[in-house]
């Protein structure tokens, strides 16, 4: 195999690379947003469904990270000098290397995307989280200001939203 083949074969196997992994990105976002409008509704139910997919999306996107540094070697065997699948495609001499660039530059696009999504649905699960353990306080205390647990009459009084006493 010739220098402009291994070259060529190298391109291929990166676009396809990149077509995978903006396939497994599109996946993630797509379950991100079941899983926002699950957290919204507390549906534990469907949340938990969706852990084995989200396991499948792991895996995929571990191959790709995998595959991504496959290629990287390949490519240094090969005599180019790039540490970043952006700096192979800066190292491409083909037609395909415009279209390289931009796969790349959608896929990091898309990454950043899916670490917002990412970010506001943990925003989310706290804000859910937060809201339940002030319930629980104002069960537990019966709405006052006061400890829970200490010295002091205070401590004896039962919560009216539980029993309705004083």
């Amino acid at each position: 195999m010739n220098d402009e083949s291994a070259g060529l074969d190298l391109e291929s196997q990166l676009a396809e690379l990149l077509s995978v992994l903006s396939n497994v990105q599109a996946d993630l976002l797509d379950i991100l947003a079941l899983k926002r409008e699950m957290l919204a509704k507390c549906d534990t139910h469907g949340m938990a469904q969706l852990q084995s997919r989200e396991v499948e999306l792991n895996d995929r996107l571990q191959s790709c990270a995998d595959r991504r540094e496959e290629l990287l070697q390949i490519a240094s065997g090969e005599g180019f000098t790039a540490s970043t699948i952006s700096q192979l495609a800066q190292q491409m001499s083909s037609n395909q290397r415009k279209n390289l660039e931009h796969d790349i530059k959608r896929v990091s696009s898309r990454m950043r995307l899916l670490q917002h999504q990412g970010l506001i649905n943990w925003v989310l699960a706290q804000r859910s989280l937060l809201h339940v353990s002030q319930l629980l306080e104002i069960i537990a205390t019966g709405g006052r200001l006061q400890p829970t647990y200490g010295k002091g009459e205070s401590v004896h009084a039962r919560g009216s939203l539980v029993d309705r006493a004083g």
